[in-house]
């Protein structure tokens, strides 16, 4: 039931190396990020978990491409001529564009790679079904729900995205119910699509029902104090019942959160 990933330079889709990021405030220097190195591999769901303020959503800008690190370089594959950037983003805030209709807004990435429009509508309404958004596709965003908004967002993301898809806490702000359901799905479309997944969570529940892998960051400035592998069989049910040994990690992830940068790592690679 419980296997060890093991992630090698050759397995890598993505690769962080002795990242770091400092910004200007007020006439002095902050760092937000030091020496932050992890890899992922590819069709791999890691999650990103650490202290309010650690510097979370920071890394993903910086995977994402939207901020230079000062240090330490981000490895992504190249993109083809025609094809979307490598990692595409779902942001915690409602991103989608107001003006446009659930259908426009989903298949969006797809009409920036300029796929026919019958092409493009055809396979995003397609994924606004298995999501339950059917019948909503010439709904405009200010008729959806919190959670509704969420999963079209995610739908661009999953249908005219790259290889790499960074999600920075995307259900937070929707109500408990609402939110296992956005996990259920998330799970199911993970699943079918395999995509390589940076998901960031203040949620130690959710990183362990979601991931492959949890990267735990420390206080800021954030740098990687542990790694634990996740290795309960998919598919995974929301009301699975956790054993002594995930019990056992979870305890040793809420020990990592509450200490120092100097906390032993615990790695997956052997």
């Amino acid at each position: 039931m419980y296997n060890h990933l093991i992630v090698t330079m050759k397995d890598a889709v993505l690769r962080c190396a002795r990242l770091g990021l400092t910004y200007p405030d007020n006439g002095r220097s902050v760092r937000a990020l030091t020496d932050v190195s992890f890899e992922v591999r590819h069709g791999e769901f890691v999650s990103v978990i650490g202290p309010s303020g650690c510097g979370k959503t920071t890394l993903l800008h910086v995977l994402a491409g939207l901020l230079p690190p000062t240090t330490g370089n981000v490895q992504l594959p190249e993109s083809a001529p025609g094809l979307p950037p490598a990692a595409s983003m779902v942001f915690q805030e409602n991103s989608l564009f107001p003006w446009m209709t659930v259908l426009e807004n989903a298949a969006f990435g797809l009409e920036m790679r300029k796929v026919r429009k019958a092409e493009r509508e055809s396979r995003t309404s397609r994924m606004l079904e298995r999501l339950g958004l059917a019948g909503r596709e010439r709904d405009y965003p200010r008729q959806l729900s919190a959670g509704m908004k969420q999963r079209v967002a995610v739908i661009r993301a999953f249908v005219g995205g790259g290889p790499v898809l960074l999600m920075d806490e995307p259900f937070a702000a929707l109500d408990r119910q609402t939110r296992l359901r956005a996990q259920e799905e998330l799970m199911d479309l993970w699943d079918a699509e395999r995509k390589t997944v940076v998901f960031v969570t203040h949620d130690v529940d959710e990183a362990l029902l979601l991931s492959d892998r949890i990267v735990v960051l420390s206080a800021s400035p954030g740098t990687v104090v542990a790694e634990y592998c996740i290795g309960v069989e998919r598919p995974r049910d929301l009301l699975w019942e956790p054993d002594e040994e995930v019990i056992g990690l979870k305890r040793r992830i809420f020990a990592s959160l509450g200490l120092a940068v100097g906390l032993a790592q615990h790695s997956c690679a052997t």
